[in-house]
């Protein structure tokens, strides 16, 4: 049984519910509406730093937060990779197809982790995971790493 090591991003001050999917709950995401939980995790730190670059604001808080970068690991057979998905995903602002495809995918409760396209990175990937989906206990995720931003990245 092979397994697959994906990567989450975020502030050293969310690490403990970094899982929780609470960020997409408030806010919404790509591939969720507003109110449903989904965590964001990339296939590499480098992506997961990409994803957070196109969606900061605030480029001088890049620097002044500490983050972390954490990984999860689990097996294959617990990821659905999505064969299709909305022709407009890789539109901006996200449109409500992938809102809807993701919030259909979390409400089936099809599997742990669903792989996406990245619309940052042209051949990368993303993975949503459902913090609700009764095989979550299996994703092992790790501690918390500190991770910087390149200051050349302002």
């Amino acid at each position: 049984m092979s397994e697959v090591t994906i990567w989450r991003l975020c502030t050293a001050r969310r690490a403990a519910d970094a899982f929780a999917g609470e960020g997409s709950y408030r806010r919404g995401g790509r591939w969720n509406p507003r109110g449903l939980r989904v965590v964001y995790c990339a296939e590499a730190r480098s992506l997961a730093a990409m994803e957070v670059l196109v969606s900061m604001d605030d480029k001088d808080r890049l620097l002044e937060t500490p983050w972390v970068c954490i990984p999860a690991t689990l097996s294959m057979e617990l990821i659905e990779k999505a064969a299709t998905v909305p022709p407009e995903w890789r539109q901006y602002p996200h449109p409500t197809a992938t809102q809807a495809f993701g919030a259909e995918w979390v409400q089936a409760q099809r599997s742990v982790a669903l792989r996406v396209p990245s619309a940052v990175v042209s051949g990368e990937f993303n993975y949503l995971l459902n913090p609700a989906h009764p095989d979550f206990k299996r994703v092992k995720v790790g501690r918390p790493e500190p991770f910087s931003f390149d200051p050349r990245l302002q």
